[in-house]
């Protein structure tokens, strides 16, 4: 059983890892977190592991992937607050969202556009 430093830790290194670009690393982090999570921790987490794995699918070139499961992250997403676990939520959301739309029609952001989470203020 992981004690609440060790998932802290973990939950950081995973926001360090998806800012980095490293999207399938930070969705394994987050995954270890998650199996042992309660709700509703339990899908906030599968939230952002679908989010950091969507953008590992567009990295390697599998857009409907990533539009797909970066849909499904967003919507469990969508019932937190603006601010959750120290971070910006807000500001994730809506770059997810930018990215859906663009993705929806047949465009990119392109990798420079790659969005960040950024801690909360205050935190």
């Amino acid at each position: 059983m992981m004690n609440d430093h060790v998932k802290d830790e973990k939950f950081q290194r995973g926001l360090e890892q998806f800012n980095r670009g490293q999207y399938f690393e930070a969705h394994e982090t987050w995954e270890e977190i998650w199996l042992a999570a309660q709700e509703p921790e339990r899908t906030f987490l599968q939230g952002i592991i679908q989010v950091a794995a969507a953008f590992h699918h567009f990295t390697r070139g599998n857009r409907a992937g990533a539009q797909s499961l970066l849909e499904a992250g967003l919507n469990k997403l969508d019932r937190f607050p603006a601010t959750h676990r120290g971070i910006q939520l807000d500001e994730l959301r809506a770059a997810g969202k930018r990215w859906v739309a663009e993705l929806a029609a047949g465009r990119s952001l392109g990798n420079e556009q790659f969005p960040h989470i950024r801690p909360a203020p205050n935190w």
